[in-house]
């Protein structure tokens, strides 16, 4: 079954946008990691700190929102409609305020992802390359086997996500003027 999406509405919230989502979710996955790593006798100390964890997390979620919804003009609730239509390539609004606030967060997104990728990518190249270089100094082939491939990985990651993050806010750019 295909579902309809109405093409101009920001205000329809989804229920996984919603903080409280956000904070369970986070909690639920600090909760279940402390738990591997500490094991199951650790259970009040695992969950205080994945309780900490995922109130900072809500937090930063929310500042978020709120910046964008500052530079953009919107409202901090209509910001994560906006960005997925972004994502997903739909299509841009009708509206003209509607697409004067889609404008002004494409705008900021990309300043804020070109603003610190000249130093950014080198630096964790340096952090995740340097740490895989050590392990193979230090005698371990294993461990600076596991941290190379780690390396590649994330990195290829990082920079492919990137890009295509870059490239998709470019193309809603030009639609919005078009």
């Amino acid at each position: 079954m295909k579902r309809r999406e109405r093409p101009d509405d920001f205000s329809e919230p989804k229920w996984r946008d919603r903080l409280s989502v956000i904070g369970l979710v986070a909690l639920a996955v600090g909760l279940v990691v402390r738990l591997l790593f500490d094991g199951a006798d650790a259970w009040p100390s695992a969950l205080v700190g994945a309780a900490l964890m995922s109130v900072w997390i809500v937090f930063l979620v929310r500042r978020r929102r709120r910046h964008d919804a500052r530079d953009t003009g919107a409202e901090p609730d209509d910001v994560p409609a906006m960005e997925r239509r972004i994502l997903k390539g739909g299509p841009p609004p009708e509206d003209p305020r509607q697409r004067q606030t889609m404008a002004a967060l494409v705008d900021s997104r990309q300043r804020r992802l070109r603003r610190n990728r000249w130093w950014a990518f080198p630096l964790l190249a340096v952090i995740f390359f340097g740490t895989s270089i050590l392990w193979f100094v230090s005698g371990s082939v294993t461990a600076g086997s596991w941290t190379l491939a780690l390396a590649v990985a994330t990195m290829g990651w990082l920079t492919w996500f990137n890009l295509r993050f870059d490239r998709r806010l470019s193309q809603m750019r030009s639609r919005l003027q078009g």
